[in-house]
């Protein structure tokens, strides 16, 4: 059988893959990467852009790929056989692109071709991949020399290595756990989840109910459970997945050190002085010191808030729920009933109208309306049952002054939704691209590539006949995820490098993401994509106003837990002595910033895959930096009008479209008119 990694197809052909075909397919895929270095460093290949990318981009591109296949399969679908393929291969591919990156034959020529761009320039986009290029290079280590390139090859290679084994600690630290709850234990807990759990115990011959650490059954008994004792019980678990206090195979703390010290070690390499420095070479912010200003300004604003937050909520699960010692297996369970009893409403009531189909259907008119595109399923192999595959298209115009649309739509993009938490998926949700927009130089006419992307969540699955509910933060989080996606797909930029959201800056990656989800609190929006899953009818007017009063509940504690995360990230990759004191480092942010410390126990470090096992070492704070941009940009919508469309094609235009071609901070004075204000993220978050 052909090796569906070899395949030419254009998309990934995921129902004939098999673990052992990921050794063979890079056995051909390396070398033939290897050979196209060679070729393009030789003197055959000119000092010219479009040469270089003839002939190294196409094969670079096609290994990309097959890989990517390969790590999102890992990611969604992990068995020992694929992991132990991955982990075989993980070395191979980082000692490759490390040696690419720090290429000094392949730096002199891209040396050459901006010396050349300074007499004739390159178009925009062109440039600032050719400027991204060079910085790139220095920081792969194409400047060193001797031991020093040596000891920064093998400290990529020990990175990467530890950062899958971090991932893999958690996946199986989160899937290895199981309890057994009673009926009477589950008192409490919402229907649609004691269904699911009472299901879960009876395919493998137990009463009762089982009990997972997957957001969908974790977060509702957490929230809902009378039982405090099983909070307890679930929280303890949850809290040191992957410490000390389970398991030693699968302890990330030596992982956590190491990683630190070989991070540290990879800064001063390159001249750095933390690695915190390195990391904002390619961000919008300038220095850590800057970002942690940024961060404790925002911690002012909001510690006033979270104390009142937390002084309300331990008053009310003293007076209302006899709990006078608040402990942190009780904050989830006594704010839903502070909720509740405020607001009359409950997250279930809500969840009733949120049935998927119904809310993909408005999200997608959200897209359609703004963006000026039409999405449809489309058909494609996928890796789960469960996964779908759409279209993204929107119309070409014949230039006339009437405009015909007679002509087929133009496809701009695809992409897959994998919408629901199983075993052998990774928590929390994500968007990958699995190919990005290129004129592509091995076709005829340099044909433009559209992208497509992968969509991944953790939602709870359909129970029964009736579709999958939703809670109000899900549907938040698909809207997120799904900003990311138009970020991608939307992009007009054929230049590989700096095409949707390659070459984008990492703290402003998450613009379109956060802007998105200020959708799910309009009353328009809303209206639009809910059905009670019973009986049909959109959600009410009175819950929705409802819902906004609650908007704002416990913003206060929600920011600073965040910004709590931040500078914890920024300090460990920041202060000389942080790999040997990772848990004092923990305890001082939170005794700086914390209101409610949780417990002397809890490991969240230990799980915190962003930073260890994912793109946010010493950029965790890109999430609140991002805010202010986003909610400045939404700002434009509430000013002109939420389904404006003339707004909405300046975003796509000059956010979307533009991708990573031109500084973020171009983008959005562009978008806005000025530089973002802070303004609009503290209304909206009730800080103003």
């Amino acid at each position: 059988m052909t090796n569906p990694l070899l395949s030419p197809a254009e998309l990934p052909e995921f129902a004939a893959f098999q673990p052992d075909q990921v050794t063979p397919a890079l056995d051909l895929l390396l070398p033939a990467a290897e050979a196209a270095l060679e070729r393009a460093v030789s003197a055959d290949v000119a000092a010219d852009y479009e040469a270089l990318s003839a002939v190294l981009d196409v094969p670079l591109e096609r290994l990309s790929r097959a890989w990517g296949t390969v790590g999102h399969l890992n990611a969604v679908a992990n068995t020992p056989a694929l992991r132990d393929a991955y982990n075989q291969n993980l070395g191979r591919i980082t000692e490759f692109h490390t040696r690419l990156g720090a290429d000094e034959r392949l730096y002199a020529k891209y040396k050459a071709v901006a010396a050349h761009a300074q007499a004739s320039p390159l178009a925009p986009a062109r440039a600032q991949a050719l400027a991204h290029a060079m910085r790139d290079f220095v920081l792969s280590g194409a400047e060193l020399q001797g031991q020093a390139k040596q000891r920064f090859g093998v400290l990529q290679e020990r990175m990467a290595e530890l950062g899958q084994q971090f991932s893999e600690h958690v996946l199986d630290a989160t899937d290895g756990f199981t309890l057994m709850a009673t009926p009477a234990q589950m008192a409490g807990v919402p229907a649609d989840v004691l269904q699911q759990t009472r299901e879960a115990a009876a395919a493998e011959g137990h009463d009762g109910h089982k009990l997972t650490l997957h957001m969908p059954v974790y977060l509702p008994v957490m929230q809902y459970a009378t039982d405090r004792g099983l909070r307890e019980q679930l929280y303890r678990a949850y809290a040191t997945r992957a410490s000390e206090f389970g398991p030693a195979e699968r302890d990330n703390s030596a992982l956590i050190v190491e990683l630190l010290q070989l991070r540290a070690e990879e800064a001063a390499l390159l001249g750095h002085a933390s690695y915190g420095d390195l990391s904002l070479v390619p961000k919008m912010a300038e220095s850590p010191e800057q970002v942690g200003r940024f961060l404790r300004d925002l911690a002012q604003r909001a510690r006033p808030h979270a104390e009142r937050d937390l002084a309300e909520l331990r008053e009310f699960a003293a007076q209302s729920l006899g709990l006078p010692d608040l402990q942190a297996w009780d904050l989830a369970f006594a704010s839903e009933k502070l909720k509740e009893s405020r607001y009359a409403f409950s997250e279930q009531e809500v969840k009733q109208y949120f049935t998927e189909p119904k809310v993909l259907e408005g999200l997608f008119h959200i897209a359609e309306t703004l963006f000026g595109v039409r999405i449809r399923p489309d058909q494609a192999e996928v890796w789960h049952d469960s996964a779908r595959f759409f279209v993204i298209e929107r119309d070409q115009t014949d230039g006339s002054e009437q405009g015909s649309t007679d002509r087929e739509p133009e496809r701009v993009g695809q992409f897959y939704l994998d919408p629901y938490a199983r075993p052998g998926k990774r928590p929390g949700a994500w968007m990958d691209g699995v190919r990005g927009r290129w004129n592509r130089p091995d076709t005829p006419d340099a044909e433009v590539q559209t992208p497509v992307a992968h969509l991944v969540c953790n939602f709870a699955a359909p129970v029964g006949d009736k579709p999958a509910l939703l809670t109000h933060d899900d549907v938040i989080t698909l809207f997120h995820e799904f900003g990311h996606g138009l970020h991608h797909l939307l992009t007009r930029v054929d230049e590989l490098a700096v095409a949707g959201i390659s070459g984008v800056e990492w703290d402003a990656v998450e613009l379109p993401s956060q802007f998105m989800e200020n959708f799910c609190w309009e009353w328009s929006v809303l209206s639009r994509l809910t059905a009670h899953v019973d009986t049909g009818e959109p959600l009410p007017r009175a819950l929705f106003d409802r819902m906004m009063a609650a908007r704002n509940f416990q913003c206060g504690l929600q920011t600073l837990r965040q910004i709590e995360f931040s500078l914890i990230d920024m300090r460990l990759h920041t202060e000389p002595d942080a790999a040997a004191r990772v848990q004092a480092v923990v305890d001082e942010v939170r005794a700086e910033v914390a209101v409610n410390p949780p417990p002397a126990f809890n490991r969240f470090q230990h799980s915190f895959s962003h930073i260890f096992a994912g793109g946010y070492s010493a950029g965790y704070y890109s999430y609140k930096w991002a805010e202010v941009l986003s909610a400045d940009a939404f700002a434009a919508f509430e000013e002109q009008g939420v389904f404006n469309p003339e707004v909405g094609q300046r975003f796509r235009r000059e956010i979307l479209e533009a991708g990573g071609a031109r500084p973020a901070m171009d983008s959005f004075k562009a978008f806005r008119g000025r530089e973002p204000q802070i303004d609009a993220l503290l209304r909206h978050q009730g800080m103003a």
